[in-house]
């Protein structure tokens, strides 16, 4: 049992010294891949590859239901997604990180949520982020001197293609950065009156600057923000308390109809 779920790529691996894989079968088919359960800094996780262990599920194929549900039939309470995104600012720097605090859906044919019925819930997701954890990463990374953001609207598009220039200079009047894998997974989570934060990595500036950073430049970057991101983990886990004081497990009260 792990009371923290973490969704994303391969680079908390190496900070497992040793785990076990858990197969979990849900209501929904099954997660992008095989639970891995062990210790980060004295901490127990369980650990999700969203697009699977050899990123073979592309961002509209993800089952996010299944991946949310597996991690809440394992005791998860609390939900850390990992994301690498595009600025749609300026002083949004490729090498930031950014702790968002809204988002917005641009998404087309996704399974937004738990509920198609007979129970029908309304869920708030006016402050869809938990709190508790959005201002501990975001203390973590300042006094690691990681430049961060703790505020910012995350946009998500279908994907699997980016976007137009036009679409992106549109996206700009909305939103910070943008992503194709937030939606519907923070959604879900608050459906299961989970805990939900994002630690979101930039890697480019989106199409609408006449400066977009090369291939090779992109690569170098996600490295270090691999680093980055994996020095926060490190240093935030031991001090999330199983102690939800936020109001994150209070969701679904007055949600039914």
């Amino acid at each position: 049992m792990a009371y923290i779920g973490i969704i994303g790529g391969s680079g908390l691996y190496d900070l497992m010294a040793e785990s076990k894989k858990v197969d979990v079968d849900t209501p929904y088919g099954k997660p992008s891949d095989l639970i891995e359960i062990g210790e980060v800094n004295g901490v127990e996780v369980a650990f999700l590859p969203r697009h699977g262990k050899k990123h073979t599920i592309p961002p509209h194929k993800v089952n996010y239901r299944a991946n949310i549900w597996a991690l809440h039939d394992l005791g998860v309470e609390r939900i850390i997604g990992l994301n690498a995104v595009g600025s749609l600012r300026e002083d949004y720097k490729p090498g930031d990180i950014v702790i968002p605090d809204q988002y917005i859906d641009f998404t087309k044919r996704r399974e937004l949520t738990f509920y198609d019925g007979p129970q029908v819930y309304h869920i708030s997701e006016a402050d869809p982020f938990c709190p508790e954890m959005n201002e501990l990463f975001y203390q973590t990374a300042k006094n690691l001197k990681i430049p961060v953001h703790n505020t910012g609207t995350y946009i998500t598009i279908e994907g699997p293609r980016f976007s137009t220039r036009a679409e992106s200079k549109m996206f700009r009047q909305f939103a910070d950065i943008i992503g194709m894998t937030l939606v519907p997974e923070v959604g879900l989570a608050g459906e299961l009156a989970l805990c939900y934060s994002v630690i979101a990595s930039i890697t480019d500036y989106d199409v609408w600057s006449e400066k977009p950073v090369d291939a090779r430049e992109v690569m170098t970057i996600m490295k270090q923000n691999d680093k980055k991101v994996r020095d926060i983990l490190f240093n935030a886990l031991p001090r999330i308390g199983k102690d939800r004081k936020c109001a994150c497990s209070l969701r679904l009260d007055n949600a039914k109809v």
